[in-house]
Formats: structure tokens, sequence, C-alpha cells
């Protein structure tokens, strides 16, 4: 999209949409009906590389916590836990996702995005508030990346 934001990663450009949100675990958010829909960015995407497997620990209906953990995906470089971002109720979770974790490699803000909501978000950042945030952070998740590679 034109307005959308860049991130530029070394010599990757991570992608940011201005039309959602973002929160600092990296995942975006967009009001979907009644609930919030949350995906991860594309900052997030490419440091996990290839993701080949996704998981719930919570089905649609099940009430969450922030910071509660409720899934898992598998990538080329990690396994790393999903934690839910908002209190509220799983509204939906995406089942093309599930079918195929490479969608969200694929189109992470559109046909790749993970669940939804029925819940309040605190703390999202604007798309330029998430660009400064990644800034900030860019040079220690280059180290970690470094030591990863070693």
């Amino acid at each position: 999209m034109p307005d959308d934001l860049e991130f530029m990663m070394g010599k990757f450009a991570a992608r940011v949409p201005t039309d959602r949100r973002y929160l600092a675990n990296h995942m975006w958010l967009r009001p979907q009906g009644d609930a919030l829909r949350f995906g991860l960015t594309a900052y997030a995407v490419r440091l996990l590389l290839e993701i080949y497997f996704l998981e719930w620990s919570v089905a649609e209906g099940d009430p969450v916590k922030q910071k509660a953990e409720i899934g898992a995906v598998e990538s080329a470089k990690a396994t790393a836990a999903i934690y839910a971002p908002a209190t509220g109720t799983i509204a939906r979770l995406n089942p093309a996702a599930l079918a195929d974790p490479g969608v969200i490699n694929r189109d992470c803000y559109g046909k790749g995005w993970l669940f939804e909501i029925a819940g309040v978000s605190d703390g999202a950042m604007e798309p330029r508030q998430y660009i400064e945030f990644l800034a900030q952070s860019w040079e220690k998740a280059q180290a970690l990346l470094k030591k990863q590679a070693k």
C-alpha cells in the first residue's frame, strides 16, 4: 500500500501498514467487528525466518488473560510462544494459518492473521511509534542474530 511505512532490517525492508496498531511483542492489531484481530508483524516474521508450525493451547470461546501463553510457532530459527496481547475471550482462530502456517510468511498482514480476541488491548503503538521502537531495539536484535548464527 502506498501509505505503508518501512523499517530497514539491514538490506531487508519490513513493511508497517498504517491501517493498524502495533505492540512491543511485534504483533499488529486491528478492530474486526466486535473483536480485535492480531497477527505477527513483518519484522517478527523476518526474525523467525520460515514459520512452518503453529499450535494453539486455547480454543474459540476460551477466556484469556493478557500475557498468558496461548500457543506457539516454530520456524527455521526458533520456537516462540504466543502470548495473549489482551484480556478477553478468544473470538476466532484463523483456520487458514493453522492448516498452512506458511501463509504467515507469505501474507502476515492479510490471510496470515492469527486470532481474534473480544476484549481491550492497552499500550498499542501508532505505526510511526512502532518504527521508532524498532529503531531503538534494532542494534540489540542484530547482536542476538549474530550470536545465533555462530
